[in-house]
């Protein structure tokens, strides 16, 4: 059975227990959705904050999956292609946004991918890397 782990403001109080411990029992890392401030923070190494910190300590032999997820305008910006190559270049797997109609009102690519395409992604991987 899988171990859900989600960090909220709230268990900021556990961060620096849980900040480097999470790379050496989690199976996958999934960030889901990743918006464009912090792929951008991913794709520099900046590590300010305990997503992005895990991410930077993340044994890369272990699968790490992203969804991205932002406007059509910054999606399409050549900025986002390259930060996305960048991750991918890390051994990150992409799981593709969609084309919908997004929470800003706008129509197009951008949107996270469906719940039941990052499931079937996830549960992929993990049946690829068992314990």
């Amino acid at each position: 059975m899988p171990l859900i782990f989600t960090i909220s403001m709230k268990s900021l109080s556990v961060c620096t227990q849980i900040r480097m411990s999470g790379r050496c029992w989690a199976d996958l890392l999934l960030i889901a959705p990743l918006d464009a401030n912090t792929l951008g923070k991913i794709a520099s190494g900046i590590c300010d904050n305990l997503l992005t910190c895990v991410v930077r300590a993340w044994d890369t032999s272990r699968p790490l999956l992203f969804c991205p997820a932002m406007n059509t305008a910054m999606w399409q910006h050549p900025i986002t292609a390259q930060q996305v190559a960048t991750l991918k270049s890390f051994g990150y797997v992409e799981i593709p946004c969609i084309a919908k109609k997004l929470i800003c009102g706008d129509e197009g690519e951008g949107a996270m991918a469906e719940v039941s395409t990052i499931v079937d992604t996830v549960k992929q991987y993990i049946q690829k890397h068992p314990e």
